[in-house]
């Protein structure tokens, strides 16, 4: 019984991610795999789809439908170009240490439903 909830907390850590917000409360983005986030992108609507790379790595190839925020320029243009702080926001990078920074910075500023699924070095499907 031990092992299992041991097990259960650690996949709980690995797959939240939180930080503070300014009244204190624990807010979080979701790591998903590049799996699930295809199958978001297959199955639902609504949801915005964030490279958080270099307009030049942008343009060698991005995921179609995604728009470009640098991960830099994320703190000074989110709130402009993502208005609504509730929509389904699915973050990614090359390899995912950039959108892991990302994520957390648009937690801090409000945003309530991130996903972060690493990076396009992982993405087996198309990109344009």
């Amino acid at each position: 019984m031990k092992k299992l909830i041991l097990l259960f907390l650690s996949v709980m850590l690995l797959t939240a991610c939180g930080q503070k917000t300014e009244n204190g409360q624990e807010a979080v983005y979701m790591n998903i795999t590049a799996e699930e986030a295809k199958e978001i992108m297959d199955t639902e609507e609504g949801y915005i789809i964030l490279d958080v790379r270099t307009q030049e790595e942008y343009d060698e190839g991005h995921i179609p439908g995604a728009i470009l925020i640098p991960n830099t320029e994320i703190e000074a243009r989110a709130e402009e170009v993502l208005t609504d702080k509730d929509q389904l926001i699915l973050v990614y990078c090359r390899s995912g240490r950039r959108s892991k920074l990302a994520a957390e910075a648009l937690v801090e500023l409000g945003y309530t439903n991130i996903k972060e699924f690493g990076g396009i070095i992982d993405w087996p499907y198309e990109v344009e």
